[in-house]
């Protein structure tokens, strides 16, 4: 009887068993369907208390605990639990059906960029590069590509702004040379 309790048994479930004719819902049956009827509370027994007119007659009532009852663990198959479910603490990887591989964050070059090339525009790709595996993880496939092409995006302009600069310093070190050197014949 408790492993029909514990697997969930209702009044319209079907049962069986060798004996009956057939299958018949668990409320026809006469021994299950006891487990369907409404239990009432057993009612306290009033007893008079012995009258003893030199002691105090106030006692106060003692609890009854009962011990709780545990089950033995199911092992196998097991019908699902609905209802309230004990929630999960800690982290967990959310889970997405078919999401597409995790984007490359350009961290790398994100890293490389700030420390020979530039170091405003390699700081905001550090940034972007950061948040790519961040937004994966909750599920943001769109943004986490998004942050990942804006990292490399904000690499190559720090390289290229770095080649830039020194580009234009080595023309003015070239103007600055000749205009040196063509002051100096006078």
């Amino acid at each position: 009887m408790e492993q029909l309790i514990a697997n969930g048994i209702t009044p319209d479930t079907l049962v069986w068993c060798t004996g009956m004719p057939g299958w018949a819902k668990a409320k026809d049956v006469p021994e299950v369907a006891e487990l369907f009827a409404p239990q009432q509370p057993p009612q306290p027994q009033y007893a008079p208390p012995a009258q003893d007119y030199g002691q105090p007659q106030y006692q106060a009532p003692q609890p009854q605990y009962q011990q709780p009852q545990y089950q033995q663990p199911q092992y196998g198959y097991q019908q699902p639990q609905y209802g309230y479910q004990q929630p999960q603490y800690g982290y967990q990887q959310p889970q997405y059906g078919n999401m597409p591989p995790r984007p490359d964050n350009n961290l790398v070059w994100a890293i490389l960029c700030t420390v020979l090339c530039c170091l405003p525009l390699g700081i905001v790709a550090i940034v972007k590069a950061s948040s790519v595996n961040n937004l994966y993880d909750r599920g943001d496939y769109a943004g986490a590509e998004a942050a990942a092409k804006s990292a490399k995006s904000w690499s190559i302009w720090g390289a290229v702004s770095s080649i830039i600069l020194i580009v234009l310093y080595i023309i003015f070190v070239i103007v600055l040379g000749i205009g040196a050197a063509g002051l100096s014949n006078y």
